[in-house]
């Protein structure tokens, strides 16, 4: 009787959990850090590398919130200026948890990333990428509270493996504006974590799109709308928005800029974006406005994020153009 309460206990967290199969982890700052929506965006960006991290705290209202840490580095390993090409190597490790029994993933994911330009003017570029994943899947007993406190179980966990492409386009003919567009795939495989043999709990596909565009308004002040959509399963999102980024100084090839906006994602969230970057650095905070069904149980407190960005740059110079225009 002590292992049949054991399992019927095991079977009705899981059944409950089964919402939570079509989750993966979720970023409001989407072209902050944009491997993280689209493997395509390694190697959009000006010098040899580029570091990040990123922290998530959604609904702390809750006991043990969803909690999201993620630290990414992308290498160039290859730039042709003949062939006016390039070669990117990326990574991914990030761990997203909630709740009492800390129910969450942890994963690594290796990105392989090949861009090439359209045309000799070195303004028009595509990219294309392959991403391979290992994770893990699971739940700890450690803090459960138990009718009979001598109950012992084993902590339960599933190993995975997830694979996923994007492609990414970027043009940008001159200095007043330039336009990003991708599309990815993610857990094209849906991989399996079922806990029980003949299980059907899966991560499901994520498919992703975006657009970002920069129109510059003054020779120091620029218009950024977004366009965002995920769709996994039957769950789909919806963000639009738009941002105002301020050229502060660009003396001496060091640039400081800072950027504000309001972006809505559709019947769930508005939120507040700010970012300040200098040189090498950029620095972003955000915060979720809950404005979904779930605000009585979140008391409208929503989700705040921060990253912090660094990167390699070549020729201690920076340049606006998202792509490393000057290495071909």
């Amino acid at each position: 009787m002590s292992n049949l309460k054991k399992w019927i206990l095991v079977f009705f967290f899981l059944a409950a959990g089964q919402g939570l199969q079509a989750q993966d982890i979720h970023f409001s700052q989407i072209d902050i850090n944009p491997i993280l929506f689209n493997p395509a965006y390694s190697g959009f960006f000006d010098g040899k590398g580029r570091f990040g991290l990123s922290y998530r705290n959604q609904w702390a209202s809750v006991s043990k919130a969803f909690q999201t840490v993620t630290a990414t580095a992308e290498l160039s390993l290859l730039r042709r200026r003949y062939w006016r090409d390039g070669l990117n190597i990326g990574c991914i490790l990030f761990s997203d948890r909630a709740g009492t029994l800390n129910y969450g993933t942890s994963a690594a994911n290796i990105i392989l990333s090949y861009y090439k330009a359209l045309g000799s003017n070195n303004n028009c570029f595509v990219s294309i990428a392959g991403e391979l994943g290992l994770g893990q899947a699971g739940y700890s007993l450690e803090n459960a509270l138990f009718e009979d406190p001598s109950e012992d179980f084993e902590t339960l966990s599933r190993g995975f493996v997830s694979l996923g492409t994007g492609i990414a386009f970027f043009y940008q003919p001159n200095d007043l504006w330039y336009l990003k567009l991708g599309i990815a795939g993610r857990n094209l495989n849906r991989p399996d974590i079922s806990y029980m043999q003949n299980g059907d709990t899966y991560i499901e596909r994520k498919f992703t799109g975006y657009a970002r565009s920069e129109l510059k308004l003054w020779p120091s002040l620029s218009l950024m709308p977004l366009a965002a959509c995920m769709f996994q399963k039957e769950y789909s999102e919806v963000l639009f928005g738009c941002d105002l980024k301020w050229y502060i100084s660009e003396a001496n090839g060091k640039q400081f800029t800072f950027s504000g906006g309001i972006h809505y994602r559709w019947r769930d969230a508005a939120m507040l974006e700010f970012a300040a970057e200098y040189n090498a650095f950029l620095f972003a905070l955000t915060y979720d406005a809950n404005l979904s069904k779930l605000t009585p149980a979140s008391k409208s407190i929503g989700a705040f994020e921060i990253s912090i960005i660094y990167r390699l740059i070549q020729n201690k110079r920076v340049n606006r153009k998202a792509m490393p225009c000057p290495i071909i």
